[in-house]
């Protein structure tokens, strides 16, 4: 599979565009981690990077992303057994687990997003920008939508 075609296999809801964060009252010190250890959870908010294009899902700097934003999710074949951040929904967490890809993926719906939106699988119109808010109150933000996944 080349480039394109392992790009392609996101489906575009922006999902991983979404601040997270890990719940667990025993951690003093908040900082990146690469796995979920037992006890902890994983909490989603409608807070969103500030690069995101909220309305098409699509970043305005992708190509840069990671250079402007080093903590940017940035999916290869390489690190796709580490997604445990992704919501249930993502494509390329759905097709490690064997799922398959979702009947409103845009590559099952001639390249368009529009059966993704019409089934509220992206963020489109559930957010808020990072740079609107005080970082401090992200609790404020906790969203139950980002996990949900249809068939």
């Amino acid at each position: 599979m080349d480039q394109q075609e392992w790009e392609s296999l996101c489906d575009g809801c922006a999902k991983c565009c979404l601040h997270k964060f890990i719940d667990d009252e025993s951690v003093v010190d908040a900082a990146p981690t690469d796995y979920l250890s037992q006890g902890e959870k994983i909490h989603y908010t409608n807070i969103v990077c500030g690069l995101l294009n909220t309305k098409t899902c699509s970043c305005t700097k992708y190509n840069e992303r990671t250079k402007l934003v080093p903590e940017c999710v940035k999916l290869t074949k390489d690190n796709l057994q580490e997604i445990f951040f992704m919501p249930p929904s993502c494509s390329y967490r759905r097709l490690h687990e064997g799922r398959g890809l979702p009947s409103w993926h845009p590559l099952l719906n001639k390249g368009k997003k529009s059966a993704m939106h019409k089934n509220g699988m992206s963020v489109r119109g559930k957010t808020v920008y990072d740079h609107d808010v005080e970082m401090e109150d992200f609790e404020d933000y906790i969203a139950l939508w980002p996990m949900e996944d249809l068939d």
